[in-house]
């Protein structure tokens, strides 16, 4: 007899755990799928985020910014140190537990919920009388389970290059690139977003000799134009990473010395010989094998589950959140539909507001924005004021001895509502939580104006980002 179940949530990632522990939370029986398996192959939750995702890509993030750090930064400080040197091994190691740590955490929730994680791939089979029936296996021998209600979170994977095995080990993507047992002397990177970023200065701060590829004509398109023209001159002439724009990918052979890659830029044929390649040119939704066609559900030609303003399919009782659907791929993102779906389940009045979802590229320094961009407001003709505040005549920030970037403040100019915050500095990840806060309760400018912000800290960029909307900056 298959196990009945009020919900099931297929797949434990960030928006598939969090859907479940709230679903719980609200007195549901609860089960959640998850086919995930370490590299020692214990079975594991949290999905490409806490396994080869966010979590494990910020804790090399850290490592090689301490390394380079120590090297570059300490001499203004008054410390000298000599022999600096990086162990790759231990480093990966401290990721690992970090890792683990994580996982192991999500499993002592489920426990304390409650809620039944059952081990193999989930696809639907059909529907009964006790509601949706899926299929669960690889963990054992397929069994079904009931649910009066479904949640997919099955996330997304990397894409591909046509033609272009990745292996993992010459040719990578995100899962081959957080484990490295050595600094390549050349590392090429295919694609210049958040992933290609973030991975290549990882290996650039401890000491690769770093090439990124990027296909569009711009940089960092997504961003405000200010923040990214602000971002290029960092990467590019401080910190010297080689970013190669409006470039074409040919084929990519395998060589005795690792990788060639031929592109053209320019109209002019080009090669570039590495030791390994990091292919980083986004992320599918991975819809495949959720036994899609046996129940009817509606999947675009892109592959996204399609879904209403509420995360609803066009199934009865069947919800899809995360990177299946439409939005930004974004782990707090789907976090908050998984909350919301789970209430709306359980009889709740819930929503998500996708205009203020942070975005975060943890470079570094790190880059932040909620809310639309300058170019955003004049190509829809939105009247609208801005307000610039540098980090390099900010107190905290100078005892820092990191005084890169500046908050940006777009507010509207009859209404003084604030229409988007951009923020380009080390700690922008943190910065950009109070602009979020605003946004949600439709603050104007003056609201922020008129808030005292802590002396001194490096909150009060934000503040006086704020004043110069209505040109009142008070330290410039």
């Amino acid at each position: 007899m298959a196990q009945a179940f009020d919900v099931i949530v297929i797949g434990a990632g960030p928006a598939g755990y969090i859907a479940a522990i709230r679903a719980a939370q609200l007195g549901l029986k609860t089960a959640c799928i998850e086919e995930w398996k370490s590299p020692a192959g214990e079975p594991a939750l949290g999905g490409t985020c806490l396994n080869v995702g966010c979590i494990p890509s910020k804790a090399l993030l850290e490592s090689s910014e301490q390394y380079e750090h120590t090297l570059k930064g300490l001499g203004d400080h008054g410390i000298a140190v000599s022999g600096v040197k990086v162990d790759v091994a231990k480093m990966v190691g401290r990721k690992e537990a970090i890792v683990s740590k994580m996982t192991k955490g999500i499993e002592t929730l489920f426990r304390k919920n409650k809620i039944a994680w059952l081990k193999g791939h989930g696809k639907f089979v059909g529907r009964g009388a006790g509601g949706w029936q899926i299929e669960v296996s690889g963990g054992g021998p397929a069994e079904v389970a009931e649910a009066k209600a479904v949640i997919i979170a099955t996330g997304s994977k990397a894409r591909h290059l046509a033609g272009v095995p990745v292996d993992q080990n010459l040719v990578c993507d995100n899962v081959g690139a957080l484990a490295f047992t050595a600094v390549p002397e050349r590392l090429g990177v295919i694609g210049a977003g958040v992933i290609g970023l973030e991975l290549g200065s990882v290996w650039r701060r401890l000491g690769s000799k770093v090439v990124i590829l990027e296909a569009l004509p711009g940089f960092l398109a997504a961003a405000d134009e200010t923040v990214a023209k602000e971002a290029w001159r960092i990467f590019t002439k401080e910190q010297s990473l080689d970013i190669r724009l409006g470039v074409t990918i040919g084929k990519v052979d395998i060589t005795k010395r690792g990788v060639a890659v031929a592109y053209q830029q320019g109209g002019k044929d080009e090669r570039l010989e590495c030791d390994r390649l990091i292919v980083s040119i986004g992320r599918v939704p991975n819809t495949d094998g959720l036994g899609a066609d046996a129940v009817g559900l509606k999947i675009d030609a892109r592959g996204f589950i399609e879904v209403d303003d509420q995360c609803r399919t066009n199934l009865a009782s069947v919800f899809a959140i995360g990177d299946v659907v439409r939005g930004p791929m974004l782990a707090h993102k789907g976090e908050e539909e998984g909350v919301m779906v789970a209430e709306l389940i359980a009889g709740q009045k819930a929503h998500v507001n996708l205009e203020t979802i942070p975005w975060v590229i943890y470079t570094s320094p790190e880059i932040a924005w909620v809310g639309r961009t300058e170019q955003q407001l004049k190509a829809d003709g939105v009247p609208y004021r801005a307000g610039q505040f540098p980090f390099s005549i900010n107190g905290r920030a100078l005892g820092h001895g990191d005084t890169h970037g500046f908050v940006k403040m777009l507010a509207h100019s009859h209404t003084d509502e604030i229409l988007g915050v951009h923020i380009i500095n080390t700690h922008a990840s943190e910065l950009i939580a109070e602009a979020v806060v605003a946004m949600e309760f439709r603050a104007a400018s003056e609201d922020i104006a008129r808030i005292v912000h802590a002396h001194p800290s490096l909150s009060e960029v934000t503040h006086e980002a704020a004043l110069a909307v209505s040109k009142r900056a008070l330290n410039m």
